[in-house]
């Protein structure tokens, strides 16, 4: 193949950059890109685009997406997620059913502000990279769509799967869920279950793909 989109399941602990530098070694050209960052901790479907159909990645990133994730409730951190440095701590963990009812209400068209440790760029540089030299940078709240969202579990740990449109990000949902609630809440863990209209069943492993025939390929 020399152009073409790939379906990647994404494993955790390599960034999504990761996953095209093993592509454009594995197909002998730097004419690689992908339909969506996934975080390093993240794992799931990744579309990376080779050769000419790196041109279409403007019409696959505008998809909605799906993600299962994990909700730890009684924790905040400077990442909203478990990768973070611990900022408060709470065992005042309110009821189940309180928890569920608190979760739905965010279904619909919501405001969600920015992580401040994302890939998102101001005046030309990374909201992340900001972050890391410990500069905050004011974020406006920007809107999106929360389609659908399933949750359960108990205690201080849940999870959730939740539709919702291009530019969610769903530690900040977690972070929002847990202020709202008055105790806290960061992502433990993601899956992007769908995303550019694939499902992780239609994804390969980067092993098998690196395993493939020139034929195969």
């Amino acid at each position: 193949m020399t152009d073409g989109i790939l379906l990647v399941h994404k494993p955790a602990g390599i960034t999504s950059f990761d996953v095209v530098a093993r592509i454009r070694r594995l197909y002998g050209t730097k004419k690689v890109g992908h339909t969506g960052t996934l975080d390093p901790m993240a794992t799931g479907l990744l579309g990376v685009l080779v050769g000419r159909a790196v041109k279409a990645s403007e019409f696959l990133t505008e998809k909605d997406k799906e993600y299962i994730a994990g909700l730890r409730l009684g924790l905040t951190t400077d990442t909203e997620d478990t990768t973070g440095k611990t900022l408060t701590e709470s065992d005042d963990i309110p009821p189940k059913e309180t928890v569920l009812e608190t979760a739905k209400a965010f279904v619909g068209d919501i405001m969600q502000v920015p992580p401040l440790y994302s890939a998102l760029k101001v005046n030309g540089q990374k909201l992340v990279d900001l972050a890391r030299q410990g500069i905050t940078v004011e974020r406006e709240a920007r809107p999106i769509t929360i389609y659908a969202l399933d949750i359960d579990g108990d205690g201080k740990d849940y999870t959730m799967r939740v539709a919702c449109s291009k530019g969610t990000y769903i530690r900040t949902l977690c972070a929002d869920i847990g202020a709202r609630l008055g105790v806290g809440g960061i992502m433990s863990s993601l899956c992007r279950a769908t995303a550019s209209g694939f499902g992780l069943s239609d994804g390969m492993k980067l092993s098998e793909l690196e395993a493939l025939t020139e034929e195969e390929k």
